[in-house]
């Protein structure tokens, strides 16, 4: 496996915000600030009422370009109709039920629904409402016929609410959508409904095993491959949950989260959310042992040598659920294993990994090289992907939405019809 030590080069895009008339429009500030440090080139197309949120003059001091709400000002240049035939990404945020109801059934009243009517390239709708208009049959059948049209249009999270409401209809954080975003640009087919109805458990973060009260053995997992993988899955139509092993992140729109600490802890949830799941990804770093007597008691400083620590084996959780499946114990199709691996005297990365994938039985195993600091807490990852038919894919290194994408494009050609 080539280990790249070069950064990823991130593609500028030309990319339309919209911005409805919610109270959420307030975020789509941060969203934009997030697009332009990034260097995109970006035009704000608020509604009338998102303007009596947030004010012109803000989303043209952040955006840098003129903002417009309406088809008049700067009519001669026919923005209704160049900003879309222009745009390499048009996002959405956030998208209130009026604004996809209008986009659903072709209203073209303003500068921003006229922009999505000419608009070929790919749009994403980050949702923002009350629960109640979300799960309304309207709200529902406009958001179907978006999706038929091949648009992405995520799951609100679920959280506080307009007053002391909570529910689901929060926007998705500005960071997860920036993230799609640059996916997006990076590969225009990158979000296609294909596990929809799906429902895929993802493992994320890192086991800690207690020495005593107060320290713990861990790892460096901090979470985010399996996060951003648990993003793109669910924004490809999955029911998603996540088992969070000590991940201080915020949660996934549109995922189930199950938070964590222990190998044991995360082995009895994975096992019980597995038993009606289509894919098993196991993207956590679970610990190979743990303390076989961890103290009741803080453990106290002395001149004399610490005593030693016995350790024991965790279970092989990857292990287990393949040997369940072949006993007809799980149904899930489709398994996947991670491998973070070092080469040493024996062996290279790949060959580590290709040895891991025979033993574990699983159907894909991500192997990716995690010396020198890459890999762990990084936005961005390298891995190869292993099929257990004999297939390899190579990821290089990028941001871990592009390595979520592509394990999605595999999981999802082995999925039966």
């Amino acid at each position: 496996m080539a280990e790249s030590t070069t950064e990823p080069v991130r593609p500028a895009g030309r990319i339309v915000l919209g911005v409805s008339g919610g109270i959420a429009a307030y975020k789509a500030a941060e969203l934009l600030r997030r697009l332009t440090e990034a260097g995109h080139d970006v035009t704000v197309v608020p509604t009338e009422s998102a303007l009596r949120f947030v004010g012109e003059p803000t989303w043209a001091a952040l955006s840098h370009n003129p903002v417009a709400a309406d088809v008049w000002t700067g009519a001669e240049q026919v923005p209704h109709v160049r900003l879309g035939r222009h745009a390499d990404l048009v996002v959405v945020a956030p998208a209130t039920a009026d604004l996809m109801a209008k986009a659903a059934h072709g209203m073209a009243d303003d500068l921003l629904t006229n922009t999505l009517l000419t608009a070929r390239c790919p749009v994403l709708f980050a949702p923002a409402m009350h629960t109640e208009m979300w799960l309304h049959p309207a709200t529902v059948a406009n958001v179907a016929t978006l999706r038929s049209r091949g648009a992405t249009v995520l799951e609100p999270a679920y959280g506080r609410l307009t007053g002391t409401d909570t529910g689901q209809g929060r926007l998705p954080e500005p960071a997860e959508i920036a993230r799609l975003a640059e996916l997006l640009l990076r590969r225009p087919d990158a979000l296609p409904p294909d596990l929809a109805g799906r429902r895929v458990l993802i493992t994320a973060g890192g086991t800690r095993e207690a020495l005593d009260p107060v320290r713990f053995l861990g790892n460096r997992s901090s979470g985010r491959q399996g996060f951003d993988l648990a993003t793109v899955a669910a924004a490809r139509g999955a029911q998603v949950s996540l088992v969070a092993a000590n991940v201080e992140l915020p949660s996934p729109a549109g995922s189930e989260v199950i938070r964590v600490g222990s190998a044991e802890e995360l082995r009895a949830a994975t096992h019980a959310a597995a038993k009606d799941a289509d894919v098993v990804v196991m993207a956590a770093a679970v610990a190979d042992f743990r303390p076989a007597s961890p103290a009741e008691t803080k453990i106290k400083r002395t001149d004399a040598a610490p005593a030693p620590v016995e350790l024991i084996s965790n279970p092989d959780i990857l292990a287990e659920l393949v040997q369940a499946r072949a006993a007809g114990r799980l149904s899930a199709p489709v398994i996947v294993g991670f491998a973070a691996e070092t080469g040493d005297q024996h062996a290279d990365v790949l060959t580590h990994g290709r040895a891991k994938l025979a033993r574990k039985g699983c159907d894909l195993l991500v192997v990716n090289a995690v010396s020198d600091g890459r890999a762990f807490g990084q936005p961005d990852n390298a891995a190869v992907i292993l099929a257990a038919t004999g297939g390899e894919v190579d990821i290089p290194l990028g941001p871990k939405t592009v390595l979520s994408a592509a394990l999605c494009d595999a999981i999802a050609a082995l999925l039966p019809e």
